[in-house]
């Protein structure tokens, strides 16, 4: 229980936010929160000193958090600030920007999106809103084919269905990065109150399905007209928007439509068969694996809910097996490779991805660049013709999407699996291929959730203090502190270690979440005993998990 000076300065602070929000519902929220505070009820305080421990962080992912009344929370109230902090900064290049706005399906998705329009209107910029919740890379690729000056997509991406968020990109159709977040969250922060916001009626472009349609028919052009198509698919869209654009694109591009999975197929905001809608957490796949064990594909598919990351699992011995997000970007990769690229062309993937598509570009004399994490980073690569990141994450197309794309993701992975299938083959002996060419590449990560956001600093402070000379009996080589720029990247937390054997470690905080992440890989040697390989490999792994999880825990 607060003392009884910050308790009434709390009570104030929260009345005078609730005073100026024009929800109604975050404004009782908000007034229940204060009545049940004033009488001492202590979950009441807990709860609305959280939320009103200050204005929710913009940063290089724009916004993302829990639903809710208070400034530190998402709601109508923050986005007007957000929208308006986002146009002033765009008018100090252009008098009258032009934003077009994007929304998912998730609670307020849309309501957010047209107070996005409201704003830049009432600012004397111009808006453009999409027609209804349609995936995240639609959005993306409507900044550059409408030419606008931003784009703005409300959207939580993967994470729990009490969660939403405010993605902003700029006019090259790619995500903000430093310093651009910093100027838009100045202005943000010197938004005196909702009330001084100019907000319009009307008066935005209330698209409609021509956008959806080029994009269409511009995804399908990721796949060679003449490759083979013979292939069934199952598809999830985890509740989210992605079924809909994923069928039709794989209609316009010459495939079989996926086979849907009924309980996921439709938007729902709850989530109600997943514990949380990520293609990467336990369970979530359950619904979709138990219906390709019933029909037999050749492929299951996974989309998150925004549809911007794709998921794959295929048939092995003994039952479906996922495929790791590394393993689905050397594949890809290796097909983009195969098809052949320009002699200019770049490759990129993040510090915490796989080192397998660097060695796969050093065998084909291609370049590769290696970027922070995130795609606000893979997609700024100049001459990108491929980007992935090992969190399902993948861009095949960058010269019209400059950022991860699981529906072209999806289209790109069914044409290797097709071609391969008309060979006799599957992308599993794709994979066998790449380890007997470039080694066997094994990676696995795990995260350390936290409530408390400072135990994360506490436990990178422990490990930048004193790291470790050895880890699981391996001497650590070199040690990059990631924070200093070391490995010439810009400035970032986290920590990485090169092992003497080959094995590398990263520890960083997740930009979007509150946990802590570390990713693990070993490298066995080029050789035709992949079996033999595999288990070496795992064992490294499983010794480097373990001792990664004692150096990690609080």
């Amino acid at each position: 229980m607060p003392p009884t000076e910050d308790l009434a300065a709390l009570l104030d602070h929260a009345r005078a936010w609730a005073a100026d929000d024009p929800d109604p519902v975050t404004r009782a929220e908000l007034g229940s929160l204060v009545e049940r505070a004033a009488v001492g009820d202590p979950g009441a305080t807990a709860e609305l000193a959280d939320a009103m421990s200050g204005m929710l962080a913009f940063g290089t992912a724009g916004l993302r958090g829990r639903l809710g009344g208070g400034p530190n929370r998402m709601n109508r109230a923050v986005v007007i600030r957000a929208a308006t902090g986002l146009t002033a900064h765009l008018r100090t290049n252009s008098p009258a920007p032009f934003v077009v706005v994007g929304f998912d399906a998730r609670t307020n998705s849309d309501v957010f999106a047209r107070d996005t329009c409201a704003v830049v209107t009432g600012m004397g910029g111009r808006a453009a809103l999409l027609p209804r919740p349609l995936p995240t890379p639609v959005l993306a690729y409507a900044i550059r084919h409408l030419g606008a000056d931003a784009g703005v997509m409300v959207t939580a991406s993967h994470n729990p269905p009490e969660d939403n968020g405010y993605k902003v990109y700029v006019g090259d159709g790619s995500q903000i990065v430093p310093p651009v977040d910093g100027l838009i969250a100045e202005q943000i922060a010197a938004v005196a109150s909702v009330a001084s916001v100019p907000r319009a009626a009307d008066g935005w472009d209330a698209l409609g399905d021509d956008v959806l349609e080029a994009y269409l028919r511009d995804v399908a052009t990721v796949v060679d007209p003449g490759s083979p198509r013979d292939l069934t698919v199952v598809h999830t869209a985890l509740h989210g928007v992605g079924s809909e654009t994923v069928r039709r694109a794989f209609g316009a591009a010459g495939f079989e439509p996926p086979v849907p999975v009924p309980s996921q197929a439709e938007p729902d905001p709850r989530f109600p068969t997943v514990s949380f809608p990520n293609p990467e957490e336990p369970g979530a796949m359950d619904a979709a694996l138990e219906l390709a064990e019933q029909t037999g594909p050749d492929l299951v598919v996974a989309n998150d809910p925004d549809a911007d990351r794709c998921a794959v699992a295929v048939p092995a011995p003994g039952g479906w097996r996922m495929l790791r997000g590394d393993e689905v970007g050397a594949l890809l990769g290796s097909h983009v490779l195969a098809r052949g690229v320009a002699h200019d062309a770049v490759f990129a993937c993040s510090i915490v991805s796989s080192r397998l598509l660097a060695a796969m570009c050093r065998s084909a004399g291609v370049r590769h660049e290696e970027t922070l994490t995130g795609f606000k980073w893979i997609g700024r690569v100049e001459g990108l013709r491929y980007g992935y990141e090992e969190a399902l994450g993948y861009c095949v197309d960058p010269g019209r999407v400059r950022d991860k794309d699981g529906v072209s993701a999806a289209l790109l992975v069914a044409e290797l699996a097709a071609t391969l299938k008309a060979a006799g083959r599957t992308l599993l002996d794709r994979l066998d291929d790449l380890a007997r060419a470039h080694g066997v590449h094994a990676t696995d990560a795990f995260s350390v959730r936290v409530e408390d956001l400072s135990v994360i600093a506490d436990v990178m402070a422990r490990l930048r203090s004193a790291p470790p000379a050895t880890v699981a009996g391996i001497e650590v080589g070199r040690v990059d502190d990631l924070a200093r720029g070391d490995g010439g990247l810009p400035p970032t937390e986290g920590l990485r270690w090169y092992l003497a054997d080959g094995s590398r470690v990263v520890v960083r905080p997740s930009g979007t979440e509150p946990k802590l992440k570390v990713y693990l890989e070993v490298v066995e040697e080029p050789t035709d005993d992949l079996a033999a390989a595999r288990i070496r490999a795992r064992d490294r792994l499983a010794d480097l998990r373990a001792e990664l999880e004692r150096l990690t825990t609080p």
